[in-house]
């Protein structure tokens, strides 16, 4: 009786071992709430884009050029972070949730087809330096009300930005190289 217990015991082990492996695959599943805030936050930068947009055009005639040019940058800023948001929630779900099984629509991103969690990081440390370059232009041309301590801080911080970007990328190619051999 003692080796037939043994036995079901062992039989036992494969189908939980199994189960708890369903279990941390299904895990998965608890992004998508976080995937479709993300999405609701889209929505809230298209109406901030949209309101900044009328601000713009409504004062337009009593507007300097500087004011303009900030308002301008500000837009812009809105639309990379959208662009940020976009990918963080397109390529995120692809990556780590599941497939948006979208292959042949005419409106599918070119990304989307190589995209992985190495690709994603690079992509969006690119966006990340891009969004802090447009803020850096801003503070560049609204230097003379900002504070010297304000303008060291956020260079600094694109710097940081840069470099953080680089060696993401240079470990990217590392990896690369090195699963090629």
């Amino acid at each position: 009786m003692q080796a037939g217990e043994a036995v079901l015991r062992h039989e036992e082990r494969p189908a939980m071992k199994s189960r708890l492996g369903q279990l941390i695959f299904w895990s998965r599943w608890l992004q998508l709430p976080i995937y479709l805030g993300l999405i609701v936050v889209q929505g809230v930068y298209a109406w901030k884009f949209l309101s900044s947009l009328w601000t713009l055009l409504s004062d337009l005639t009593v507007l300097t050029e500087t004011e303009i040019m900030l308002s301008v940058l500000a837009l812009i800023d809105v639309v990379m972070i959208a662009n940020l948001l976009l990918m963080v929630t397109v390529g995120g779900y692809e990556t780590f949730v599941s497939r948006l099984r979208i292959d042949n629509h005419p409106d599918q991103p070119e990304w989307l087809d190589h995209v992985n969690a190495s690709v994603l990081k690079v992509k969006l440390s690119m966006a990340i330096i891009s969004i802090s370059s447009i803020h850096l232009l801003q503070t560049f041309i609204n230097a003379s009300k900002l504070s010297e301590h304000t303008i060291k801080w956020q260079l600094l911080l694109h710097l940081a930005f840069l470099l953080s970007a680089a060696a993401i990328a240079y470990t990217d190619k590392l990896l690369n190289s090195t699963l090629k051999h």
